[in-house]
């Protein structure tokens, strides 16, 4: 708890630039303590939630690849009437085998145009900046 000198008003019931100054600059470090809290409690609110989240879409994760793979049991098996179940369980891999192909390399195209992880545009930005900054002081 901050304890608040009492402070007397001069004679003509003004406070001195002084103590304004010093109440103004006690009022200001308190609201940025103030600030501080409520931006920590705000920050650890929105990590709760986002672990939360996180393990809410990992379980959904889990819970689609069991889907995934019955869902591959039951093509190989309604292939399996047609076509001997070799046959057919061999299809069904070739086509998921397919699939990830496809994920992969779009993936890796991905990924080689986010590289480098550098923010390009803005070191750009700040670059221009400085050039500026530099050819008006030398004027």
């Amino acid at each position: 708890m901050t304890v608040t000198p009492h402070i007397r008003p001069a004679a003509d019931g003004h406070l001195s630039t002084g103590e304004l100054v010093g109440r103004a600059t006690e009022q200001l470090s308190r609201l940025l303590r103030q600030e501080a809290a409520l931006a920590k409690e705000e920050l650890a609110e929105k990590g709760r939630r986002a672990g939360r989240g996180g393990g809410l879409l990992g379980a959904a994760g889990a819970v689609g690849y069991v889907g995934l793979i019955t869902l591959a049991g039951a093509a190989t098996a309604a292939l399996s009437l047609a076509l001997p179940l070799w046959a057919a369980a061999l299809i069904v891999a070739a086509v998921f085998f397919a699939v990830a192909g496809l994920l992969a390399a779009t993936g890796r195209a991905e990924l080689r145009r986010a590289a480098p992880p550098a923010p390009e545009e803005t070191l750009g930005s700040v670059r221009a900046d400085v050039d500026a900054i530099r050819e008006r002081a030398h004027r």
